[in-house]
């Protein structure tokens, strides 16, 4: 996962799972908003839940028991992504009553969420806290226009969709380019970012160990 000198890595799954600490009770934060992309938003919710961990979605102006709308964003031989109407997706916990310190860890999936999202400064606020305490971030696709907006990424590496490459390399980051459709994530620090959601296998993979478990079969 590193160079073996606090530098980047790159994470691909081997297919192994095996539990070496609890994570029973340990909570994770999910950022989501309108649009978000279906599966980016879905799969790590439930892959995490799975795995025991207490996952808090949430949503700027948003309670629990509301919910947002998804989009699906798929890769058909178009210039760009395709763009269709998704799920409802529940949020369950408060935005107001978030408080970093009870959190392991962030997730921040990708679609048109984080356009918006950056604009509201308690999310950036979120986003740097987590940064600043060293806690485990996984951003995918255009997620990763959250990490520019907090200012996070100077001097770093990382991935996101081809699109929002500009963006990083803008805020001081080194973009790793990768296949949209390949599974593959980068890890730098605390930091792993994945293109899009063909990359779900190893960049959740790679946030699971970030936050201190190993699984394997």
């Amino acid at each position: 996962m590193s160079d073996g000198k606090g530098g980047p890595g790159f994470f691909v799954p081997d297919g192994r799972l095996a539990a070496q600490e609890s994570i029973t009770m340990k909570k994770i934060l999910l950022l989501a908003g309108d649009y978000v992309e279906d599966y980016e938003v879905m799969v790590p919710f439930q892959m995490l839940l799975m795995l025991g961990y207490e996952v808090h979605a949430v949503c700027p102006g948003k309670k629990a028991g509301d919910f947002v709308r998804t989009a699906i964003h798929d890769f058909e031989g178009d210039q760009t992504y395709s763009e269709k109407r998704g799920h409802n997706f529940a949020i369950n916990y408060d935005f107001d009553k978030v408080d970093v310190a009870d959190y392991a860890g962030l997730v921040v999936p990708g679609g048109r969420a984080p356009e918006y999202l950056r604009l509201n400064e308690r999310v950036l606020e979120i986003v740097r806290e987590f940064d600043a305490a060293g806690k485990p971030i996984a951003a995918i696709c255009h997620g990763p226009q959250l990490l520019v907006s907090a200012g996070i990424l100077k001097g770093r590496t990382c991935t996101c969709y081809a699109a929002v490459k500009p963006d990083v390399v803008a805020a001081g980051a080194t973009w790793h380019d990768f296949n949209a459709t390949a599974s593959n994530a980068v890890v730098d620090g605390n930091l792993v970012t994945a293109p899009a959601w063909p990359a779900h296998p190893a960049w959740i993979a790679a946030f699971v160990k970030l936050l201190g478990a190993q699984i394997s079969i």
